[in-house]
């Protein structure tokens, strides 16, 4: 579990890691809502949503921390920590 503050910093880096076709699953505590971020190219990204909404978005690497900060905000409004899974 990490602090849902350094949640941004710490995509960013492990993101870079990452082959393609890997992921990085994001879970609250109760892990009733999430956030995976699947690695299609070394570029190009997709973020599927499930929780309050459920959603599908293609984002370039550059744009991913925008939509990461809106959907955390949604997702996660009174989290402090959230689990971080890579597979």
């Amino acid at each position: 579990m990490i602090d849902l503050s350094a949640v941004l910093s710490t995509v960013q880096v492990r993101l870079k890691k990452l082959s393609v076709g890997q992921r990085l699953e994001l879970w609250t505590f109760k892990k009733d809502r999430s956030l995976i971020i699947v690695k299609l190219a070394d570029d190009m990204l997709q973020v599927v949503e499930n929780g309050y909404a459920r959603a599908e978005y293609m984002v370039a690497s550059a744009q991913l921390k925008k939509l990461l900060k809106t959907l955390l905000k949604k997702e996660f409004p009174r989290s402090n920590k959230v689990h971080l899974y890579t597979r």
